[in-house]
């Protein structure tokens, strides 16, 4: 317990999910959060975002737990904003010292050559410019203060291996790993520490929607939950459709607290055997 006592944590995509199992998980371990969400509605990816309301219910669970936390209802593309509301809750926390860039969103499924325009560039500027505008907005603080600091970037099982019918979100995820690697090198002699972590299917409204199921199950018009279940599970080596969230923030938390004080530079795999299969 405590492990990452008196220390603030920067999560993106808080309001539900991946996110807010994260924010809890820290606030469990001693953190105080910034929690960053989206505000508005994206397109083309068969599920609805996660709301301020949702939000809200992050930062209730955490202060449950008598930790501090502020919430942003910010868009990752949008640099000045993002910018603008790390800074502020810095100043009012004290310091920060974790970044856990998560904010991401799915994709309906498309052959890569028909892929829209506007989805493509969507996928890119949210997962992964809107990556790097999560650790450009935090990283200054943690240079500042001097004390290092762990950046985890999540990407997915998708950033270590191609898939059929989402080239977008491949090519996004992959680039994560790009940026991860390149900032290991740049920011290693200031002992800031940089990981990603891969994720298969986790059960989250990301996977839990009819356009993934649509995916897994081309072959049924209305597919369900159940229909999807099995065709998921063998994507994993384990006999699992999917790990839960907690499974992918106990991997945060590893990465963010002491104990892996000397893993910098590394791909994370939280998959049931996905990337090997």
């Amino acid at each position: 317990m405590n492990r990452l006592q008196n220390k603030v944590a920067l999560i993106t995509g808080a309001a539900r999910g991946q996110g807010r199992a994260h924010a809890i998980r820290l606030a469990e371990e001693g953190a105080d959060i910034i929690a960053v969400d989206i505000p508005r509605e994206v397109i083309d990816i068969g599920y609805p975002m996660g709301t301020e309301a949702e939000l809200a219910d992050t930062a209730a669970a955490v202060e449950a737990l008598d930790r501090r936390i502020i919430t942003a209802a910010v868009d990752v593309r949008d640099i000045d904003a993002l910018t603008a509301a790390v800074t502020s809750s810095v100043a009012e926390l004290g310091r920060l010292d974790i970044i856990s860039a998560n904010a991401g969103i799915a994709a309906s499924p498309h052959a890569g050559h028909e892929i829209p325009e506007d989805a493509w560039q969507q996928m890119l500027d949210i997962n992964l410019t809107g990556v790097w505008h999560t650790v450009k907005a935090g990283v200054p603080h943690m240079l500042a203060a001097g004390n290092g600091g762990s950046i985890i970037l999540t990407s997915s099982a998708a950033g270590l291996k191609g898939y059929a019918s989402i080239a977008h979100y491949v090519a996004a995820k992959h680039g994560v790993v790009g940026l991860m690697r390149s900032l290991t090198q740049e920011l290693g002699p200031q002992g800031i520490r940089v990981n990603s972590i891969h994720p298969t299917q986790v059960d989250t409204p990301m996977i839990q929607n009819e356009s993934t199921y649509r995916i897994f199950r081309p072959d049924l018009e209305k597919p369900t939950r159940e229909d999807f279940e099995p065709a998921s599970a063998t994507t994993n080596i384990l006999p699992i459709p999917w790990v839960e969230p907690v499974d992918v923030s106990n991997a945060v938390l590893f990465l963010a607290s002491d104990e892996a004080r000397y893993i910098t530079g590394a791909t994370l795999p939280v998959d049931a055997g996905c990337v090997v299969k």
